[in-house]
């Protein structure tokens, strides 16, 4: 067994494979750049090596430095996480020429099967189910239309060394093709430094299923069950479970044995996933293997109690696998929501910045630690409260992780983690996520790919989640505001007779962002330490069990247990319970009629003006002063966490002035160009 290994990755997965390492008794090395100098992978590990600026092309994706490093550290073996080098063929034999163990498949099968064009190829001659399509490189954008065309809208437009979304785009004409042709090589180019695309069919309405294997260099191989993927928005994986709510026996059965017989065929000899879509009637095609450790292991790794970063290491060391097809347990249920540095409220865009503040939900279950019987809570992250999110690397900040018996009760703890879940200074998709958690069609199991464009057409908005309870928020409000002027009566040093007199009548106000306002009567009596709390008719017994100071806010509503967010801002309490939101004012009688005399400030017209809406790098304008525009077309295209996000006009006008150059990098809503 190895005594010092180098990952060379950062953030969640990098601190994800130290903690096996540390359990193996095997030291490790971090490597970072510019970017992550105070990163936590390079706070756990035993060495770290500076490699270079924040660019990853300057830094995580130079195989040079990441040698040089395990040369002057003395590592015996490299764990490449994912992205970054994990499936690049070229990086995997230099090393093992080195005389470095890649943690990993060997070159031969990462270049047989790493590459999508390849693999479709290899997968057919194998006999596993492929899709139609032109598995050739793809040299200019009018020949993409071309094959688009040959082989019938809707098609896929893929980059062949893409992955996590990078390099993809689906296409329903020709414009659509002529333009995710262009978008996927340039993301692909700077992702992954390969700009190869192909085209192949979208069969609509799939599921995207796939196979965890593991292979040793003995001959054995083994399937580990199915993720299921289909929760995915622009081709990106939101939510992934284990296993499947879509598979009978007989399908997960014959979906795993075609995916070992192409692993077999290639020699695979570690870790690896064959996806597959699979149609409504229960078809399945392959779609590609990733030759790496994926982001949703650990779904796997609850249902089945293995370490599959373990099995990964002890592979590469040159062990067998230590145990057969048939000892591979399939117990309980789990579910996986990755936690992003998005703005759903804004289209998902990237958010960068400091985490002001980060306290994730309670854990009771660890990565390399066998898993409690009863499940529980999991989370795998590389940051830390106080923090930087930078804006070169993807948007992930954590992975959150429910385990229980069965679907339903996975689903439950999700909801009760992500309630509890705080991150501020930042904006993160947790709102979303408690929105699809409790969607009736993804409670029900009855979705695929398209769940999210069909249910959300027209973007996620705060009135897109439902609660089913609205009256509780409002109560909660009170009772929080009861508490705060409770704690101001116990004030020492008040004047005689003049001390802070609470009352039990208050009044909640709500503003639209029109300035309509709406008012509902609340009363509240102490009853020792449960607030007795009515509001529109109906009565909540609240009793909290954190203190005031906490956002996330524990308690009982009756014998029923809660946890919610609770901000004071200003005269102003937010809450949020089950992605739901309401922000409320609460007033005494006398307050509330002094309030209602304020006159409303309306938010001033940003409409002559294109607002940088995250930040990141400006790497085009596509207008000049004077200039007409028309609605959908181009204006600028921002760079941030790897993705390219182009700005169109949203109405006919006149570029007035230009105020950002190609280049600069922005801040959110910098003004990047004004209209006449």
């Amino acid at each position: 067994m190895f005594t010092k290994i180098l990952i060379a990755n950062r953030g969640e997965i990098a601190c994800r494979v130290i903690k096996t390492a540390k359990k193996m008794g095997i030291k490790t090395v971090a490597v970072y750049s510019e970017a992550d100098r105070d990163a936590l992978h390079v706070e756990l590990a035993d060495e770290a090596v500076f490699i270079g600026p924040a660019a990853s092309r300057e830094s995580y994706l130079v195989m040079d430095k990441i040698i040089e490093a395990c040369k002057q550290t003395g590592a015996q073996a490299v764990h490449p996480g994912y992205g970054f080098l994990s499936e690049n063929a070229v990086f995997a034999r230099r090393v093992e020429e080195e005389g470095i163990v890649f943690i990993g498949p060997k070159h031969k099968s990462i270049s047989a099967m790493g590459d999508k064009i390849e693999s479709k190829k290899l997968a057919g001659a194998a006999r596993v189910n492929t899709i139609p399509g032109h598995n050739e490189a793809i040299d200019t954008a009018e020949h993409a239309v071309e094959i688009a065309k040959g082989i019938g809208y809707p098609v896929m437009i893929k980059a062949s060394a893409g992955g996590g979304g990078k390099g993809l785009r689906v296409a329903f004409n020709d414009k659509d093709a002529f333009e995710g042709y262009t978008s996927c090589r340039n993301e692909a180019r700077n992702s992954f430094g390969d700009d190869r695309v192909f085209i192949e069919k979208f069969v609509e309405e799939p599921r995207h299923i796939e196979i965890q294997v593991l292979g040793d260099a003995h001959g054995h191989c083994v399937y580990l069950w199915e993720r299921e993927c289909s929760i995915q928005r622009r081709h990106q994986k939101v939510i992934e479970e284990a296993p499947s709510p879509f598979l009978d026996d007989a399908t997960r059965q014959a979906m795993g044995e075609q995916a070992v017989q192409l692993a077999k065929a290639v020699n695979y000899q570690s870790a690896g996933t064959v996806e597959f879509v699979v149609g409504k009637d229960k078809s399945f095609f392959f779609l590609e293997m990733n030759t790496r450790l994926q982001v949703e292991h650990p779904v796997t790794e609850c249902i089945t109690g293995l370490d599959l970063v373990e099995q990964m290491i002890r592979v590469a060391a040159g062990e067998p696998l230590a145990f057969t097809q048939e000892q591979i347990p399939r117990k309980g249920w789990a579910i996986e929501c990755r936690i992003n540095a998005e703005d759903p409220l804004r289209g998902f865009l990237p958010s960068t910045g400091r985490l002001v503040e980060f306290e994730p939900p309670v854990q009771t279950m660890t990565a390399s630690l066998p898993v409690p019987s009863e499940g529980g809570v999991r989370v795998d992250t590389g940051v830390y409260e106080g923090g930087e999110i930078p804006m070169f690397y993807d948007s992930m900040i954590c992975k959150l992780i429910a385990c229980g018996k069965d679907r339903n009760e996975a689903i439950t703890k999700m909801r009760d983690a992500l309630d509890a879940f705080v991150i501020r200074g930042i904006s993160s998709n947790i709102p979303f996520q408690a929105a699809l958690l409790a969607h009736p069609r993804f409670v029900s199991g009855n979705f695929n790919t398209g769940f999210i464009a069909e249910e959300y057409p027209k973007g996620f908005t705060r009135a897109s989640v439902v609660h089913d309870d609205p009256d509780f928020l409002l109560a909660l409000a009170v009772a929080t505001n009861r508490r705060v002027l409770s704690r101001s009566a116990g004030i020492s040093g008040q004047l005689p007779g003049h001390e802070l007199q609470v009352g039990e009548h208050f009044i909640i106000v709500q503003t639209d962002a029109e300035g309509h306002r709406t008012q509902s009567d609340a009363k509240v009596v102490m009853n020792g330490e449960v607030f007795e709390v009515d509001v529109a008719g109906r009565h909540y017994p609240i009793r909290f069990t954190r203190p005031l100071r906490d956002i996330a806010m524990h308690g009982f509503v009756g014998n029923v247990p809660f946890c919610a967010q609770v901000e004071r801002m200003m005269l102003a309490y937010r809450i949020t319970h089950h992605g739901a939101q309401s922000e409320v004012r609460v007033f005494s009688p006398r307050a509330a009629e002094l309030n209602a005399l304020m006159p409303f400030k309306a938010p001033p017209d940003l409409s002559k003006f294109l607002l940088s809406p995250m930040p990141g790098l400006l790497v085009d304008v596509a207008v000049q002063p004077g200039q007409t525009v028309r609605a959908g077309e181009k204006l600028a295209v921002i760079e941030a966490m790897k993705m390219e996000n182009i700005l169109v006009a949203t109405q006919d006008g006149v570029v007035s002035a230009v105020k950002a150059a190609k280049g600069e990098s922005l801040a959110v809503d910098q003004i990047i160009m004004e209209f006449a």
